[in-house]
């Protein structure tokens, strides 16, 4: 089951999942602080496929749409899911947050198609610079020896 976080303000029309939790103990969020304007964008334009999170839109209550959505919601988690990404090998999370930069500049995600239905979810050039300027310090700081 696909939850959403209730302390996070709802998109109009769309329709909470039962069962909301918290962020937990592997969320990017616990294990590398993000600024709240990254936080803003990575919820607005990132979360609903990208973590355990997801929001559905009132749509997803037509068949076969939900499918289209689950199949879409799940490999977008198989690529990178924020709930997770606490878990992930040093390795795997440098190389995603190098994928998240250069996704996000080469305007490959948001993809068009999350876009045209969630036009909220499309990046200014500041927004993508804000998060291309944060996933590299990120990857910098996987990236760098533990003391």
């Amino acid at each position: 089951m696909v939850e959403q976080r209730t302390h996070k303000p709802l998109v109009a029309g769309s329709i909470p999942a039962p069962g909301a939790a918290a962020p937990g103990p592997n969320d990017l969020t616990v294990k590398h602080p993000v600024p709240a304007n990254v936080q803003t964008i990575l919820d607005r334009a990132c979360m609903d496929c990208h973590s355990n999170h997801t929001r559905y839109p009132w749509y997803a209550e037509v068949q076969p749409v939900r499918w289209w959505l689950d199949l879409d919601i799940a490999d977008g988690k198989r690529h990178l899911n924020f709930s997770d990404y606490g878990a992930y090998s040093v390795k795997r999370a440098t190389k995603k947050a190098e994928e998240i930069g250069s996704e996000v500049r080469e305007h490959e995600m948001p993809p068009m198609t999350y876009s045209w239905m969630h036009p909220g979810a499309r990046l200014t050039p500041e927004e993508i610079r804000l998060l291309s300027d944060w996933s590299a310090r990120l990857r910098d700081e996987l990236g760098a020896p533990k003391p």
